[in-house]
């Protein structure tokens, strides 16, 4: 939710259309921010090749495979 915007105006928007019976305990309302770093930060990078995934995953299956023979032997 934007800072800027009333938080009762906010929660007849966004709120009571989909549960018609809710409320708000405002003794407990909080401000709170948070700021994610991909947001900022972020590059792309495409996958690597097909043939490459397709490796790494048979890979981790055969990895895993050995693993649970360990723990069900």
């Amino acid at each position: 939710m934007p800072l800027k915007q009333d938080i009762d105006d906010y929660f007849r928007r966004e709120v009571l259309p989909h549960v018609r019976d809710a409320w708000m305990d405002r003794s407990k309302t909080r401000w709170v921010t948070r700021s994610t770093s991909n947001r900022h930060f972020y590059r792309y990078s495409p996958p690597g090749p097909l043939e490459a995934i397709d490796s790494d995953l048979k890979q981790s299956e055969e990895n895993f495979m050995r693993l649970l023979k360990e723990v069900t032997a």
